[in-house]
C-alpha cells in the first residue's frame, strides 16, 4: 500500500497541524469499523494528492483513538468532513458524499 497523502492527526497534533495553519484544511473524522468511512477514505486520499499543490491541508482523525478532538468539534456522525480556513471551522459535510461535492466545497473555500 502506498504512503498516505492525508496527514494522520491526533488529539496532540490537531492544533499545530490544523488550527495554527494558514489557508484551507479539510479533516476527515472516521473509524475503521465505519462502512461509509471506508467509501469516503479513498476520495479523501485522492483530494489530498490533487490539492497538495494548491496548499490545501488534508487530514484524517480516527474518532476511536482521538476522543478529545472528536468531542471538541461535536462530531456525532461519521464520516464527518470539517473544513477549516486559517484555523477556524467554516463548513462541515456529514456522510458519504460524492467526490464532486467535496471538490465543490474546497473550491468554494479556496
Amino acid at each position: 500500500m502506498s504512503e498516505s497523502a492525508a496527514l494522520k492527526l491526533t488529539d496532540d497534533t490537531f492544533t499545530s497541524e490544523i488550527e495554527d495553519a494558514k489557508g484551507l484544511a479539510i479533516v476527515d473524522f472516521w473509524a475503521a469499523w465505519c462502512g461509509p468511512c471506508r467509501m469516503v477514505g479513498p476520495i479523501v486520499e485522492q483530494l489530498a494528492g490533487e490539492y497538495a499543490d494548491k496548499g490545501v491541508i488534508v487530514g484524517k482523525v480516527d474518532v476511536d483513538s482521538n476522543p478529545r478532538t472528536t468531542s471538541r468539534f461535536n462530531v456525532r456522525s461519521i464520516p464527518s468532513i470539517l473544513f477549516f480556513k486559517d484555523g477556524k471551522l467554516v463548513d462541515t459535510v456529514v456522510g458519504a458524499v460524492p467526490k464532486a461535492q467535496l471538490e465543490h466545497k474546497i473550491e468554494h473555500h479556496l
